[in-house]
């Protein structure tokens, strides 16, 4: 049997192992493994990079630590004031607690850099009260599934992280170049669901009270403080990346362990009161917190999550090295710079991503494709940063995109709402998405802006 045979065998097979829902982690390495025979690689090969992956790749140590911060964040409680701000700003507006939940996000995936932790999160936290507020139980968890998009965008950001590994960029550069387009991305969805809330009257209005707002901007400082600190320390030069993530754990701990004591003497052991204008300004300067037992618990899931991402990112990478040995790097190459000019070529490596966002997770995504695009990329004129949001706003897209639709999975599994049902109230906001990511790549100064 020929070599292009077995190759054929194994790639369909593995598909079908995908189609029947088997993890995308063993399904690279599946692949990877049955190349490497077919190819006659040794298999130590495999061993070797993966190793190769995270003993020479010292930024890709921020990785597990803004997963957990995430997680403290969310269990200290600062994530619950965040979303209460932005219910106080916006809840007037026909749709507020909605466009709430998105601005959520973005204030959750400034601090956390995932996008499955912000869906997870804000779904978790809002789907109940927008339920209970008259939205549409699928409206809702399809407004927290593409509200997480903005995870990976916002920075600090877990795969602008891996990307810059990969390209060789600054990643303080990548992301001061996320912030525009993340907060457009936030918008334009925002406008989305004020439209559909509009035309189908949902929800119910809270008057706008300049104390409120003020109160629950209060309630929320440490958030504020928290993505103060990272941008502060990353644009200043203050810190790297890697050493921003550490800074940021280590204040989530020390906020979560500090408050708890103060919560409980504040609110003399009750729960804290669920009606914002019933709580003190002493109330609302203090979050819940946790304590030294609960921090095992916390890291634990976060080791759960990283142990998932960090052998897809090295499974990746050996996938890449072997589609190098087949040629198909050659092959894409010569296929996306035949179309011929700026746009065509720049529009054809876009159509790349988004297809293969559609299947793939980010993390692939970025490893499999960005180093073959982005010299296309580059040979045309297209600035290196410029390309990166380019190509990761593309990405983040996938998380709402079926058939694989990662956001829409999460969503589903924290609202209870079926996947299949959240599909048409994803529409919209993919149309917007993609207005944001074509204006990305036809404007330069959206991503450049804000670079030293």
């Amino acid at each position: 049997m020929s070599d292009g045979t077995l190759i054929t065998l194994i790639s369909l097979g593995v598909t079908m192992l995908f189609m029947f829902g088997v993890p995308v982690f063993l399904v690279i390495g599946y692949w990877v493994i049955g190349m490497s025979f077919v190819l006659e690689l040794p298999l130590d090969n495999i061993g070797a990079a993966l190793a190769d992956v995270f003993t020479d790749g010292f930024a890709l140590l921020a990785m597990p630590l803004f997963i957990l911060t995430g997680d403290l964040i969310n269990r200290s409680g600062i994530a619950r004031r965040l979303s209460d701000f932005a219910y106080s700003c916006l809840g007037w507006i026909r749709g507020g607690l909605g466009m709430a939940s998105l601005g959520a996000c973005g204030l959750f995936a400034a601090i956390s850099g995932s996008n499955s932790a912000t869906t997870a999160t804000i779904g978790s936290m809002l789907h109940p009260e927008m339920v209970k507020g008259g939205y549409d139980a699928r409206f809702s968890a399809a407004t927290a599934a593409a509200g997480g998009t903005v995870g990976i965008i916002i920075p600090p950001s877990i795969i602008f992280i891996v990307y810059g590994f990969m390209m060789n960029l600054p990643i303080s550069d990548l992301f001061m170049a996320g912030i525009i387009p993340g907060v457009l991305m936030v918008l334009a969805m925002m406008l989305v669901c004020f439209l559909i809330c509009w035309r189908h009257g949902w929800g119910y209005l809270i008057a706008l009270s300049l104390s409120r707002v003020v109160k629950t901007g209060i309630g929320a400082w440490l958030g504020f403080f928290a993505i103060g600190l990272v941008l502060w320390g990353i644009y200043t030069g203050k810190f790297s990346p890697t050493e921003a993530a550490g800074v940021t754990v280590g204040f989530c701990v020390v906020v979560g362990f500090l408050c708890l004591p103060l919560h409980r003497l504040i609110n003399r052991g009750r729960d804290e009161r669920p009606d914002v204008s019933e709580r003190s300004y002493g109330e609302m300067l203090v979050v819940r917190g946790f304590g030294p037992v609960e921090l095992p618990s916390i890291t634990m899931r976060s080791a759960q999550i990283t142990g998932i991402l960090a052998p897809l990112i090295a499974v990746s990478v050996v996938m890449q090295q072997i589609l190098s040995v087949l040629g198909a790097q050659e092959s894409i190459t010569a296929f996306v710079t035949g179309m011929g000019g700026y746009y065509p070529t720049l529009f054809t490596a876009m159509a790349m991503v988004f297809v293969a966002g559609m299947v793939l997770e980010s993390l692939p995504v970025t490893i499999i494709l960005a180093p073959i695009l982005a010299p296309i990329a580059a040979s045309i004129g297209v600035d290196p940063i410029q390309f990166a949001v380019v190509f990761l706003v593309g990405a983040s897209i996938g998380f709402i995109t079926p058939p694989y639709g990662l956001n829409l999975y999460v969503a589903s599994g924290v609202t209870g709402v079926p996947y299949f049902r959240l599909l048409r109230y994803t529409v919209p906001y993919l149309a917007a998405l993609i207005t944001v990511w074509l204006l990305v790549a036809l404007v330069p100064e959206l991503s450049t802006a804000l670079l030293p």
